[in-house]
């Protein structure tokens, strides 16, 4: 493949018109679920993960593919300071916050509350412990007030700051997906797994979803990978809704993955790599049973999800994100047993690094008060 980061491979010419850092360990592995299949009485060999949460020993999950793109785009830019902005639990945050300092950039947060649970206070204490620079917001309505707010307030410190949307779901950032799915294409035309029927992933801010619809696409018209009887056939992408309508929705899905693929022709000069949101939206199925009460809130099935994990892998899942997506691939499992069934693992599953609590004590009053109800 030469270069390791498979869009890049892929489209050569991109190596000088794509800013692109060096933050993640790919291509990441790909393992069967067999412990898991034998708990649903179901055959070795059908169920299947990715193992995102392995793109960094740093701090890992999917948002460090995006950053490797925005951060170049930043460093491009000349930018100083680079912002992250969410919810108080973000794995964005915590990545940009982790990562940031790796390309010389100083990192941000401005976040607002969410629901408590222990792994989103892990990732706020782990940002707050790094001392960033910190916009606390009263709530997510608050947000387009401090998208105005915050360039003039940072420019008045003396910052150069580039601010990136919750998640990092604009185009630019939505490439790093692209690339993953080309990823993925070449290990199972390299035997790695078989190719996937059905890829399950959780969709909250809709970058990686819309990466992945895309990127599938490309591979399986390019006959990579995902090739049946000699015609494409992308593995069709099940997006399992982790935040409300109309944050998560076919809609924005689509377009964002449509936009991507109108910059990705832009920057190589190929005007066939653009793609219409109606034909992408083929290829998609949105779930919205596993969402529960809301973003942040645990359910049932997502803690019964965690449970298996625990039982029958090597690595964590939790309530948020990834046990949500986890249910729902446990239940098509069940219902739909004709593999492969494959799941992106998304949540960082590397180590946090010990926190500063006279960083944390330092912090906004709301964000400690939220931290000690979090952390019951």
């Amino acid at each position: 493949m030469g270069d390791d980061r498979a869009l890049l491979a892929r489209h050569p010419v991109l190596a000088a018109r794509l800013p692109w850092v060096r933050l993640g360990d790919f291509p990441t592995p790909v393992r069967p679920l067999d412990g898991v299949a034998e708990g649903l009485g179901l055959d070795p060999g059908v169920l299947w993960e990715k193992r995102d949460d392995l793109t960094s020993p740093v701090y890992g999950g999917n948002k460090v593919r995006t950053l490797e793109v925005l951060f170049g785009d930043a460093v491009t830019r000349g930018a100083t300071h680079v912002y992250s902005t969410g919810a108080y639990g973000s794995n964005h945050g915590a990545a940009t916050v982790l990562h940031a300092p790796r390309s010389d950039l100083v990192p941000g947060i401005m976040l607002y509350p969410q629901p408590p649970s222990r792994t989103a206070a892990d990732n706020l204490a782990v940002m707050l412990s790094r001392r960033p620079v910190v916009r606390d917001l009263p709530h997510y309505t608050a947000l387009p007030f401090g998208w105005l707010q915050l360039p003039q307030e940072a420019r008045a410190r003396g910052e150069r700051p580039y601010i990136m949307e919750p998640g990092g779901a604009v185009p630019l950032g939505a490439l790093g997906y692209v690339s993953a799915a080309w990823e993925l294409a070449h290990q199972v035309e390299a035997g790695v797994l078989p190719r996937p029927r059905v890829l399950v992933v959780p969709a909250g801010s809709n970058c990686t979803t819309a990466g992945l619809l895309l990127g599938l696409r490309y591979a399986a018209e390019a006959r990579v990978g995902f090739v049946d009887d000699g015609a494409p056939a992308p593995p069709v992408l099940w997006a399992v809704r982790v935040t409300p309508w109309p944050v998560t929705t076919r809609f924005r899905i689509t377009r964002l993955a449509a936009q991507a693929s109108a910059l990705l022709a832009e920057r190589t000069g190929d005007g066939s790599l653009v793609r219409k949101a109606a034909v992408l939206s083929t290829g998609l199925h949105i779930d919205g049973r596993y969402l529960g009460a809301g973003y942040g809130l645990p359910t049932a099935a997502g803690r019964s999800a965690v449970a298996r994990w625990a039982e029958g892998t090597d690595h964590d899942l939790e309530t948020t994100y990834s046990g949500k997506g986890a249910a729902a691939f446990v239940d098509f499992a069940r219902t739909a047993p004709r593999g492969p069934i494959l799941l992106w693992s998304t949540k960082s599953s590397a180590p946090l690094p010990p926190l500063d609590h006279d960083a944390i004590a330092e912090a906004p009053v709301r964000m400690r008060r939220w931290l000690t109800r979090a952390r019951g």
